[in-house]
């Protein structure tokens, strides 16, 4: 039981970085996370030997997510009044950053975002981020590949032309 405490406790990092960008927020991130290892530890017994710790601890996650997605949708939008900084008045100085990608990436539908965030992010596989999102393969593949497009698309637009005449897309090049 300790080494099964101990591989979701090395899950940690990943599930917080996961829950900040599906969330976009560090507050509701971490109460996603803390709700997700109080599930996980209490149900301990129900991962399955040979599964991976992160499948089974995104999945507890993303079920957490979408229950409270349904609550949310029920009751009025709540704003923070620590959500309100200094750092939104202020512009980034330098041009396409990490704030820019954050920004595009709370841009596109939940379904995208998370399909983006856990293959691009967290270096799922297809099967495992369609076990994950209990939705098939095919589904991955075609929200990423929209997700990915519509990133593009916003960083373009967010970070202006890098692509000379290309119709507003960056020029993409070959490599051997």
């Amino acid at each position: 039981m300790a080494s099964r405490r101990d591989a979701v406790a090395a899950e940690i990092p990943r599930l917080r970085r996961y829950a900040r960008a599906l969330v976009g927020g560090n507050a509701e991130a971490d109460d996603l996370i803390q709700d997700t290892l109080e599930r996980a530890l209490a149900k301990l017994d129900q991962w399955r030997d040979g599964e991976s710790p992160r499948k089974w601890l995104f999945s507890i996650l993303h079920n957490l997510h979408v229950d409270g997605l349904r609550r949310k949708s029920r009751r009025p939008p709540h704003v923070g009044l620590d959500s309100l900084g200094p750092e939104q008045s202020a512009p980034a100085a330098d041009g396409a950053s990490g704030r820019d990608l954050d920004r595009a990436l709370q841009q596109l539908s939940g379904e995208q975002r998370e399909v983006v965030l856990l293959v691009g992010l967290e270096g799922l596989t297809y099967a495992e981020t369609a076990e994950v999102l209990d939705i098939p393969v095919g589904t991955v593949m075609s929200r990423l590949a929209r997700g990915r497009g519509r990133l593009r698309t916003l960083m373009d637009y967010e970070g202006g032309d890098k692509g000379g005449d290309t119709g507003g897309r960056a020029a993409l090049r070959r490599v051997k």
